[in-house]
């Protein structure tokens, strides 16, 4: 009898500190949502409380109190709480609001909920308060009271909602970062363009033929530039031959590849060039160079021109449109004045450029910058105190 007594007594020792240990419900519940915003000297304070976890005992009540704590001092300023009731305590609580005694209460709920276990419930949280100047610094916690029948505290706990309600102004510290340039290989390219005369319906370039030498002699002084400095080598010449709508398309885009060919071995004759680093292309009919020249200019038939260009897509019908405009006096103007600047011959000298030194680099800076590349610049830049 006295060992019975004595495992009893025990077990009543192990068990009643359990029985009275806290049992909150935080673990069950999610504050999913949370928001806090200031909005015209007001913080508002929005999240949802998901239930949907939550099995309360049915004698149990639950008090969820939102506080906005001082992250400075002991300032706090409690919300209105939610407060969350098992079935019996619902009954109860119901009986005591209506004789006016609504016990475990210590403030007007947001909102009271009987909750349904093992039912989806959720609710949605949205106050303000008026903002105070201890609020921007202040974070949003989450106070919990529990009690059972007869009012009995059953514990509770207290978590951080939202660490910072109000984010700080950023102030950005700025610094200086220098990222070298990597070396690279300095490609430069140049465009020019070639007025030469030809015969009709031919492609040999002759020096001697109408204005051809003040042609010459600009080609001669761009190439002799170039070859004739130290720091450049060429690298590539691309040559696009153009001719004037005149006559068929075909035809003009054979004779402007031939006219173009002809320039590229004058080129490769006269420089001693290897003929491998050409591109010759024959464009063919300049329509979208007699498109700019019309647009821009005070012809009578200006429109009927441009809109020709537009509507018909076929080049040579293009032609005899044109022809029938003011009896043939519109097509001969463009014969004689319009026409001559299509027919040419455009060409871009690729070249590299070797590379400098700082000394070199910081004279070249001066006159030529282009000519240097990006690590060049950062080095003579380096080089200055």
């Amino acid at each position: 009898m006295k060992i019975k007594n004595i495992f009893f007594t025990i077990l009543l020792l192990t068990v009643a500190p359990l029985l009275m240990s806290q049992t909150g419900y935080l673990d069950e519940i999610s504050f999913e949502n949370r928001h806090v915003e200031e909005q015209s000297n007001q913080l508002l304070v929005n999240m949802d409380i998901v239930l949907d976890g939550l099995n309360i005992h049915s004698n149990d009540l639950i008090v969820l109190t939102p506080v906005l704590v001082s992250n400075i001092d002991e300032i706090e300023l409690a919300l209105a709480p939610v407060v969350i009731v098992g079935n019996k305590r619902s009954k109860i609580l119901q009986r005591d609001i209506r004789l006016n005694n609504p016990s475990g209460l210590d403030a007007d709920p947001y909102e009271l909920v009987r909750r349904k276990n093992k039912t989806s419930q959720q609710i949605t949280y949205n106050t303000k308060v008026t903002l105070a100047e201890w609020m921007k610094d202040a974070s949003l916690k989450l106070r919990e009271s529990v009690t059972g029948c007869a009012d009995c505290d059953k514990g509770g706990d207290l978590i951080a909602l939202v660490p910072r309600v109000i984010m700080a102004d950023y102030t950005p510290t700025y610094k200086l970062t220098y990222i070298v340039p990597e070396v690279e290989v300095k490609s430069l390219s140049d465009r020019h363009t070639a007025m030469f005369n030809f015969e009709v319906g031919r492609y040999e370039l002759l020096r001697n033929y109408k204005s051809n030498a003040t042609e010459f002699s600009e080609v001669d002084k761009v190439v002799n530039d170039i070859r004739n400095n130290p720091d450049f080598e060429i690298t590539e010449f691309a040559i696009t031959g153009y001719a004037s709508p005149e006559a068929s398309a075909p035809y003009n885009r054979t004779l402007s590849q031939n006219r173009a060919n002809s320039f590229a071995d004058y080129l490769v004759s006269k420089f001693n060039i290897d003929r491998s680093r050409f591109t010759v292309t024959g464009h063919g009919e300049d329509w979208e160079g007699l498109y700019k020249a019309v647009s821009a200019s005070s012809l009578a038939d200006k429109q009927a021109v441009l809109n020709i260009i537009d509507n018909i897509s076929n080049l040579d019908a293009r032609d005899a449109e044109l022809v029938k405009l003011s009896g043939g006096e519109t097509y001969r103007n463009l014969l004689n004045n319009y026409y001559p600047p299509l027919r040419r011959t455009e060409y871009v000298v690729a070249y590299s450029v070797r590379p400098f030194d700082v000394e070199e680099a910081r004279e070249i800076i001066k006159t030529n910058p282009r000519l240097l590349s990006l690590n060049e610049m950062y080095l003579v830049a380096q080089d200055y105190p």
